[in-house]
C-alpha cells in the first residue's frame, strides 16, 4: 500500500488482492467507486442491490470479471452475511435518499437506513472485515426531514458501535457529504432534462443555499477513510455553496437558453440552508484542509463524574452551514459545471461548439 498526497488527502492506494463489497454499488456513488477500483490492481469488487436490471446493465458496461453482482437487501441480515463473506472493506451507499419520498413513508428510511446499516455492520463484524465506511449526509445535521433524521441515526449506530466495541476487529466510520453533482436525483440533471425538453427549470425557492461537490471529491474521501479511519470517526468534507437561483441560471447560460425559471415552492421536508458540521462538532474536530474529522465521545455511562467535571472546552460561535460556506457566483458556477463530464457529454449533443 502506498499513500499520496492530493488536496490535503491522503489519497491511499488499497492493497493488491483485496476485495470490496458496495452496497447500492448501481447507484451514483456505487458505479463511481466501482470505476475508481477496477483501475486499482484489486481482487475482486462485489455489488450488492436490489435492482438486477441496473446490474445487468452495469456488468455489460464494465465487462470486467473482478465485478461480481449480488442481488439482495441490507433490509435482510442473511443476503448482506453472503455478499460480506471473505471481504477486505465495505462501503456502504445503499439508501433511501429522495427527502419527498421519506417523508410519506418515514418507517421505509428507518427500515433501509437505519436497520440496513445495522445489518451492514452487523455483517462486517461477523466476518471480521476491516473497514466499513457508511455514506451520510449534511442532511444527518439538525434534520428537520425523516431521510435526514434515518442517516443521523445510522451515524448514531456506527458511533455505537464503534464504543461499544473497543477492540474489534472491524473499523467502522462514516464520510458526509453536501449535494453531489449530477448524482441520481439531484437538481443538475433534472434542470437539464427540463431545458432539453423546451421548460424554464423548475426552483422551489431560488434563495435555498446548497453545497456543490464533484462524485470525484466526494469518492476520494471514501478512499482515505478506508485506510485512516479510527472506530467512530465521521469525516465530513468541506464543499462551496450556491442559490439554488445562481444555479438555475448557470445551466441556463451552459446551454444558451434564456435564465428564465419557474417557481414551485418548498417541497416537503427541505431546509432554507443546509449544515455540514454543527458548532459542537465543530468544537471536538480535526482540521486538515479540505475535511473535518469527528472523532467519537468514548465517555461512558458514568454520568455522575461530570456532575462536578465538563467539558471546559469552547465551541465555535456557529455550524458551518451552505449559507456561510464560501459562495460561488454564476460564472464561477458555469466554470464548475463545466468540470462535470455529463454536462459536457449533454452540451457535445445539443452543440459542440458549447462542449
Amino acid at each position: 500500500m502506498w499513500e499520496t498526497t492530493k488536496r490535503g488527502l491522503r489519497v491511499t492506494v488499497l492493497p493488491a488482492g483485496c476485495r470490496v463489497l458496495i452496497t447500492g454499488g448501481t447507484g451514483s456513488f456505487g458505479r463511481t467507486m466501482v470505476r475508481r477500483l477496477l483501475d486499482r490492481d484489486v481482487a475482486e469488487i462485489r455489488v450488492l442491490s436490489r435492482d438486477e436490471a441496473k446490474q445487468d446493465a452495469m456488468r455489460r458496461m464494465l465487462g470486467d470479471d473482478r465485478v461480481r453482482y449480488h442481488v439482495g437487501d441490507v433490509r435482510d441480515l442473511d443476503s448482506v452475511l453472503n455478499a460480506t463473506r471473505d471481504v477486505d472493506h465495505v462501503f456502504h451507499a445503499a439508501a433511501l435518499k429522495q427527502v419527498p419520498s421519506c417523508e410519506f413513508f418515514p418507517l421505509e428510511a428507518v427500515r433501509t437506513n437505519v436497520l440496513g446499516s445495522a445489518n451492514v455492520i452487523e455483517a462486517a463484524d461477523r466476518h471480521g472485515v476491516g473497514s466499513v465506511v457508511l455514506l451520510s449526509t449534511d442532511k444527518a445535521v439538525h434534520p428537520v426531514n425523516a431521510m435526514g433524521i434515518s442517516k443521523a441515526l445510522m451515524e448514531k449506530v456506527a458511533q455505537a458501535y464503534a464504543r461499544n466495541n473497543p477492540r474489534s476487529r472491524t473499523t467502522v466510520s462514516c464520510v458526509r457529504y453536501g449535494n453531489v453533482m449530477y448524482s441520481r436525483g439531484s437538481v443538475i440533471p433534472l434542470f437539464v432534462e427540463q431545458i432539453r425538453a423546451g421548460r424554464a427549470p423548475t426552483v422551489t425557492n431560488p434563495a435555498m443555499t446548497r453545497f456543490l461537490m464533484s462524485l470525484e471529491d466526494s469518492v476520494e474521501l471514501v478512499e482515505h477513510a478506508f485506510t485512516h479511519a479510527r472506530p467512530g470517526d465521521v469525516f465530513v468534507r468541506k464543499a462551496v455553496a450556491c442559490t439554488i437561483g445562481d444555479l438555475a441560471e448557470a445551466v441556463c447560460q451552459l446551454f444558451d437558453v434564456p435564465a428564465k425559471i419557474e417557481m414551485i415552492g418548498v417541497r416537503h421536508g427541505e431546509k432554507q440552508d443546509e449544515t455540514l458540521a454543527s458548532r459542537e462538532e465543530l468544537a471536538r474536530a480535526d482540521d486538515f484542509g479540505d475535511f473535518f474529522r469527528v472523532p467519537v465521545d468514548v465517555r461512558d455511562l458514568n454520568y455522575a463524574l461530570y456532575v462536578t467535571e465538563g467539558d471546559l472546552g469552547g465551541s465555535p460561535a456557529e455550524d458551518f452551514t451552505s449559507a456561510n460556506a464560501p459562495r460561488l457566483g454564476v460564472p464561477q458556477i458555469v466554470d464548475l459545471l463545466r468540470t462535470l463530464p455529463e454536462i459536457r457529454a449533454e452540451l457535445a449533443l445539443r452543440d459542440p461548439v458549447l462542449a
